[in-house]
């Protein structure tokens, strides 16, 4: 594991202050999650100089690039980033290779090869194409290439997905998950989409009104039932999980997690393959008894954790111990009354629906 990310900084604009306190994997994807006007893409801001706070430390694998107590302030132009825009923002002037090779310039080697990286994001047959002649989802794996290819320690991805469609989301997505794979620098991406948290982070840090309200281990973070700052569509849990029997004749596959299995769309993947599974506390119903002749599938034995009350007053959202797992439930509070339920009660999850997301 490399060294991990500093940031501290405070920021105060008129009604807007962003105070934040990390410490960050030095390799892998941190997911920088919360509303508009949270303070996401201004705390990247932060990270590369773009904007000057103070008090502040910022420090990327050891080297600091601003310290407040020493008044040291490294500029933008000499920080070691790549930084990826929600446009690609490519020049348009210049086909791939130009756009390219002037970022490696700017790496200050331009003898590097490139190949690597053409392979990894899958442009080497874009090379001779200007930017107008690609499409959004190759625009925007060019523009993540011209950020690499400046030999950055860190790379900053400011919602790259939000200005694709659907369908160009689902193309750049596995390319993404490559470069979380095979990359030995950390990435901090800054989205408001769940789906994307919880198929490319491994960390998860939670913005409210410009205030770190949580930062961990994405399973963990996902887990707890003290964030309103989630969106009460995104509450949900995700499990760690490999792939075990498959049932051919019904296209499924059965994921198998610490605490259970559940059912899922057969991916196609050889048994013992990893994969991440999302279960959204909407799709998550409670029983005192196993229920019999019930189109559910996936029922597991679970205790009782925790019970607070959800986003509306007839909502609850009851945290579940599954095994070593957590899952959540949203159900109604009228349901946790008539059911009696309580931390330690014993009860069946019934899952209407698990979502493999990576």
């Amino acid at each position: 594991m490399n060294a991990p990310l500093e940031i501290r900084a405070r920021l105060a604009r008129g009604d807007f202050t962003l105070d934040v306190d990390l410490r960050l994997p030095g390799s892998g994807i941190t997911a920088i999650f919360g509303a508009s006007g949270s303070g996401k893409t201004t705390l990247l801001r932060c990270v590369a100089g773009l904007e000057r706070v103070a008090p502040a430390r910022i420090a990327i694998a050891r080297e600091v690039w601003q310290d407040s107590a020493s008044g040291r302030f490294v500029p933008t132009h000499r920080r070691a980033l790549g930084y990826v825009f929600q446009e690609a923002s490519l020049f348009d002037h210049l086909d791939v290779r130009g756009n390219l090779d002037f970022a490696r310039r700017r790496s200050g080697d331009g003898r590097t090869s490139l190949q690597p990286l053409l392979e990894l994001l899958g442009i080497a047959g874009l090379l001779d194409r200007r930017p107008w002649q690609l499409s959004g989802g190759e625009r925007q794996r060019v523009a993540i290439a011209r950020a690499l290819a400046t030999r950055p320690r860190v790379l900053l991805l400011d919602e790259p997905l939000a200005a694709v469609d659907l369908s160009r989301r689902r193309e750049i997505l596995p390319w993404l998950e490559r470069l979380r794979d095979e990359l030995r620098i950390p990435m901090l991406y800054v989205t408001h989409s769940g789906d994307e948290v919880a198929r490319l982070a491994g960390h998860l840090v939670l913005l409210e009104a410009g205030t770190v309200r949580a930062s961990g281990p994405l399973a963990e973070v996902l887990s707890r039932v003290d964030l309103p700052a989630i969106p009460a569509e995104e509450r949900g849990a995700l499990l760690h999980a490999t792939i075990g029997e498959r049932d051919a004749a019904w296209h499924l596959a059965h994921a198998r997690f610490a605490g259970g299995a559940v059912w899922v769309q057969d991916p196609g993947l050889a048994p013992g393959a990893a994969v991440r599974v999302r279960v959204l506390a909407r799709d998550v119903s409670l029983a005192l008894q196993p229920p019999e002749r019930s189109s559910i599938q996936n029922v597991l034995p679970c205790t009782v954790r925790a019970i607070v009350p959800g986003a509306h007053p007839s909502q609850a959202l009851v945290q579940l111990a599954c095994g070593e797992s957590l899952l959540l439930a949203r159900i109604t509070a009228r349901a946790v009354d008539q059911l009696g339920l309580a931390p330690g009660a014993t009860v069946w999850a019934q899952v209407k629906s698990a979502a493999l997301v990576a």
